[in-house]
């Protein structure tokens, strides 16, 4: 079975991990061709074992090595790809659509700390097949009101995002 785990807080607020890294510890947790897109901790590999186990073997792997509380979500190649074919929003170049990969009810908490934030002209929201996503224009991702849940130590294991056009190249090398 090909998964992605996608990790929370890599490459931010000092946790500094090289991506060669990250994937010796996967294989050495005993998963098979490992890889990783990108430098914000999106790591495609394959297992036998279930989700739940890879989640509780990969986080301490994870937390062990690099000394840090790791947080990793992990999704199979098909709820990667309806990551990917839910978008709801048309793309713009001056905006920048994300999507929160996290756990199961996570988007019911981010719609609802989105309501209530206050809005940038033309910035959006949606839930598409249990998916949260967020359109923002360009530079105003971490200064908007919304974007702010993203620090939010409160919710530090229960959601990561990525911008949509990330899985895109998870996907390909999913294939």
């Amino acid at each position: 079975m090909k998964y992605c785990a996608f990790l929370r807080g890599v490459n931010v607020k000092g946790t500094n991990m090289k991506m060669a890294d990250v994937c010796r510890v996967f294989r050495e947790a005993g998963m098979d061709d490992v890889s990783s897109v990108l430098a914000s901790g999106n790591i495609v590999f394959s297992s036998e074992r279930s989700v739940d186990e890879l989640k509780v073997i990969l986080e301490e792997a994870m937390s062990n090595y690099f000394s840090y509380d790791a947080f990793l979500f992990i999704k199979s190649q098909a709820e990667t790809a309806l990551f990917w074919s839910s978008i709801p929003f048309e793309r713009h170049p001056d905006f920048h659509i994300y999507t929160f990969v996290g756990l199961q009810g996570i988007e019911e908490v981010l719609m609802d700390e989105f309501n209530r934030s206050i809005k940038a002209d033309n910035e959006k929201a949606d839930v598409v097949n249990g998916l949260f996503y967020w359109y923002v224009p360009k530079g105003n991702t971490l200064d908007s009101t919304f974007g702010k849940i993203l620090g939010k130590k409160s919710l530090k294991d229960k959601f990561t995002s990525r911008n949509v056009n990330t899985f895109e190249k998870i996907l390909k090398l999913m294939h």
